[in-house]
C-alpha cells in the first residue's frame, strides 16, 4: 500500500453542510463513490481525505487537510487507514515497535466495520478530466 500518486488523481468537489464551505480534494481514479450514512465503508477515502480523524490527528500532525495516514490499496482498489493497513509506516522512527499496538487499537479509535459516519456531500469535479 501507497499513497495514491499523481497520474492517478482525480479531483473531488466536497460540501461540508455543518459550514456549507466547498473544498476540492484529490483522490485516486478508481476511488469508488461515497456511501451512504450508516452504510458499510467501502474506502472511498473521502472522510480522511477531506480532514483527519483525531487519530489522524496525532499521527499527521494536522488539524485540516488530508490524513497523511491514508493509504491507496491498488489490490483492493480502495483506501484504508495505514494505522491499521501499515501502521510503522505512519509512527515516527523510535517508536516503530508500538505497530502491532496501533493496528490493534485504530480498529476502535477510528470505528471500523461500524459504518459511514461522513456527512459529507461529494461529487466528481469534473469526470472527464484528470491530472495525467
Amino acid at each position: 500500500m501507497r499513497p495514491a500518486q499523481a497520474s492517478s488523481i482525480g479531483e473531488w468537489q466536497v460540501v461540508h453542510w455543518q459550514v456549507v464551505q466547498w473544498q476540492v480534494i484529490h483522490l485516486h481514479a478508481q476511488t469508488p463513490s461515497k456511501p451512504d450514512v450508516g452504510t458499510p465503508c467501502n474506502g472511498c477515502g473521502i472522510c480522511c481525505a477531506s480532514e483527519p480523524c483525531p487519530l489522524g490527528m496525532v499521527l499527521s500532525g494536522r488539524r485540516h487537510g488530508s490524513c497523511q495516514a491514508l493509504r491507496w490499496d491498488s489490490d483492493q482498489v480502495r483506501y484504508r487507514c495505514g494505522a491499521i493497513s501499515a501502521p510503522a509506516s505512519v509512527l515516527p522512527a523510535g517508536t516503530r515497535w508500538l505497530a502491532p499496538l496501533l493496528s490493534r487499537l485504530a480498529r476502535r479509535w477510528i470505528a471500523a466495520g461500524s459504518g459511514c459516519d461522513a456527512t459529507l456531500v461529494a461529487a466528481m469535479a469534473n469526470p472527464r478530466t484528470s491530472v495525467i
